[in-house]
């Protein structure tokens, strides 16, 4: 029961259910109030017709009725005239008429089956004829029809003396407006059922192209959860939502995919990083404690171990200066300073290590402050990393270049060295973690690969991003910051 219970819970159902009953409730609603509209209208129109079959009467009547001609029914239809008067009546459209004096008392009627028969009409009709000119509504007429039939009175006014000297009733079966109303209901129904069917076979279709790619993509999502990212979804010829749904939903796994490939080479990158300082540290202390290692050499490995030591403490300092930088918004509070002054101070700083190398600088920095919106410390790591790495790079004895230029609302920032060609292929790499341009991660003592990876993340928490070209010997970084 609860299994049956729980498949007619899905979307599908709820969908199919929600869309036939609303049909269902619509059907009904206007078949209702046409049904009372259509019936109410064909009612007051034979009402209508009536009134004025029976004020024709009415008419044609006074002149019998008036000062008490006739004292009884058999006399009023002994006249030859009045009997002309009677089947003329007669053939008007099945509608019988009563014919009464001012008291109710019917003189004559046209309806065959009530000959013989001494007929009073009701009181409260003939007060309603008497008090307020006409009396219309459905009636059996306490019992002298066996269904109620429309009954329209009319007093019989003389015009002249304009005094009432009769009355007239006329009385009308239903059953032409009962036929055609059935007529109408049964073709509603007819209607009402094609369209219900029609209404199911498209909220159908609807529902399950509706419901199946998002089961789809419900499977799709528990092989995500178990690791596994080659699954895409079909665009399922469709430009709407669903459409671009699934166009969402490959975009999701193709970045949930290269994250999982991210990490996996982070985790290779780390443990290659961290296995070479460590395994230097570990072999030549066991070197020095087994005796290995000569004593007078002792401190000349220890100096190793010391170098690696800080190596692997600075890598590590650098991986968590990378995670704290991905959770930054320096923009959030709309910080500004001098970039000028910023990279004035950075160069200073590199003043001894540009000295070693035997370079020159050639710095384009204006006197004049420029601007920029940001955080002040991670721009200048920012252009700390970029020249330390130009310079660490570049040729001994030539020329650095540091600028920046104001335009288009952005200050653009560019350091440039001279120093080995950087392969095109190579370039797109050169800000991925643990990446060394020499293809030497051991050359390299003192960086460990993250360097330029921070100065992305970085400038990304910015919003800017970061330009690298490399030709004839000359390679040149590139960005802008916005200007406050």
């Amino acid at each position: 029961m609860k299994k049956l219970k729980g498949r007619f819970q899905g979307l599908y159902w709820r969908q199919l259910f929600v869309t036939a009953g609303t049909v269902m409730l619509t059907l009904f609603l206007l078949g209702a109030s046409f049904f009372t509209l259509s019936y109410n209208y064909a009612g007051r129109q034979r009402s209508d017709e009536i009134l004025s079959q029976a004020r024709v009467v009415s008419q044609l009547s006074v002149s019998y009725l008036e000062s008490g001609r006739y004292l009884s029914m058999e006399e009023l239809r002994s006249d030859p005239d009045f009997q002309q008067l009677a089947s003329f009546a007669a053939m008007v459209s099945d509608v019988d008429f009563l014919i009464c004096d001012v008291e109710g008392h019917v003189l004559l009627a046209t309806d065959e089956s009530l000959d013989g028969m001494v007929l009073t009409m009701p009181e409260d009709m003939t007060r309603s004829v008497m008090e307020e000119g006409s009396s219309s509504r459905r009636d059996d007429l306490d019992g002298l029809y066996e269904q109620r039939r429309f009954v329209v009175g009319v007093p019989a006014v003389n015009s002249e003396t304009r005094e009432i000297v009769g009355e007239v009733f006329a009385v009308a079966t239903m059953t032409s407006l009962d036929t055609m109303w059935q007529g109408f209901v049964g073709l509603f129904f007819m209607t009402a059922l094609v369209s219900l069917m029609i209404a199911f076979m498209a909220a159908s279709i609807t529902a399950m192209r509706q419901v199946k790619p998002i089961r789809e993509m419900a499977q799709a999502t528990r092989r995500y959860a178990e690791g596994d990212f080659d699954v895409r979804m079909k665009d399922y010829g469709r430009n709407d939502e669903v459409g671009e749904l699934a166009a969402s939903f490959n975009n999701m796994a193709e970045s949930l995919q290269q994250t999982e490939r991210q990490r996996r080479e982070f985790i290779a990158n780390i443990s290659h990083e961290l296995k070479t300082p460590m395994t230097t540290i570990a072999g030549y202390t066991d070197g020095i404690l087994d005796g290995t290692i000569p004593p007078e050499n002792e401190r000349k490995y220890l100096q190793i171990i010391s170098d690696e030591s800080r190596r692997l403490s600075r890598m590590v300092r650098r991986m968590l200066d990378v995670s704290q930088l991905q959770t930054m918004d320096p923009l959030r509070n709309g910080n500004h300073f001098d970039l000028c002054e910023s990279m004035r101070r950075v160069l200073i700083s590199m003043e001894q290590k540009i000295n070693d190398r035997h370079l020159d600088v050639d710095a384009d920095i204006p006197d004049e402050p420029i601007l920029v919106l940001g955080d002040n410390d991670m721009i200048t790591q920012v252009i700390y990393n970029l020249l330390d790495n130009a310079a660490k790079f570049a040729r001994e004895g030539t020329t650095l270049y540091l600028g920046v230029a104001a335009r288009d609302g952005k200050a653009r920032v560019t350091v440039r060295n001279i120093g080995d060609t950087i392969p095109a292929e190579e370039l797109p790499l050169l800000f991925e973690r643990f990446h060394k341009s020499d293809k030497s991660r051991s050359e390299d003592k003192d960086g460990v690969g993250l360097g330029l990876y921070i100065v992305k993340t970085i400038l990304e928490q910015h919003k800017e991003k970061i330009n690298v070209t490399s030709e004839d010997g000359v390679t040149t970084f590139s960005f802008s910051l916005t200007l406050e």
